[in-house]
């Protein structure tokens, strides 16, 4: 596959027609990893790509790939969401392009807003890392009762629930714009991914 017919773009009206693909895919990538996620409703997608606030990648005229963005407590906060890669195009750095172009959106729509993304992909986690992300307790993200009522999808609800909304099997992770970008260390993701799992066996007990 040549990369130079994968288009990463940000979403426009035009592209609304691939909502139920969009969810169909990232539920299933979540079953296949064995990974809870919130799962959305075609509308609930639609509405992000006519809102301007989602990326697609196309081959062509396939939807290959989609991330969206989220603002909570008046644009005080984003996050960014929903990233998926069609499985036969993976291991194309694929992925890290549509992160990179949701990070910018973010930034274009709210560019004084902090970014926050909560996810137990070790891959995601290096990705944020290298863009700024900081790992962050989940006290210093929103505090959004929406945003936590998003969760309710996810098969790890009740351990989010269990401890008050203080910890889950996800990773936090932030980029505040006024702390500026500091060098992080490159094993960072590493251990933020050897705690999720030793937390996974425990359950948090």
């Amino acid at each position: 596959m040549n990369n130079d017919q994968i288009k990463v773009m940000f979403a426009t009206d035009d592209h609304v027609k691939y909502a139920e693909q969009i969810v169909n895919l990232i539920y299933e990538s979540a079953l296949q990893r064995g990974t809870g996620i919130a799962r959305r409703s075609p509308e609930y997608i639609a509405k992000k790509i006519s809102g301007g606030k989602a990326v697609v990648a196309l081959c062509d005229d396939r939807l290959i790939g989609f991330s969206y963005i989220e603002s909570w407590e008046h644009g005080d906060y984003v996050a960014t969401s929903g990233l998926i890669v069609d499985p036969e195009f993976r291991r194309l750095g694929l992925a890290a392009r549509i992160k990179a172009k949701t990070f910018e959106l973010a930034r274009m729509r709210f560019p004084y807003a902090k970014i926050f993304s909560i996810t137990t992909s070790l891959p995601v986690m290096k990705m944020n890392t290298k863009m700024g992300y900081m790992p962050v307790t989940f006290s210093e993200i929103t505090a959004d009762d929406e945003f936590w009522e998003g969760c309710k999808g996810c098969v790890n609800y009740d351990i989010l629930e269990r401890n008050n909304r203080r910890m889950c099997l996800c990773t936090g992770m932030l980029y505040d714009p006024k702390a500026g970008l500091t060098r992080p260390s490159k094993f960072r993701p590493y251990w933020m991914w050897i705690k999720n799992k030793v937390a996974k066996l425990l359950h948090l007990k």
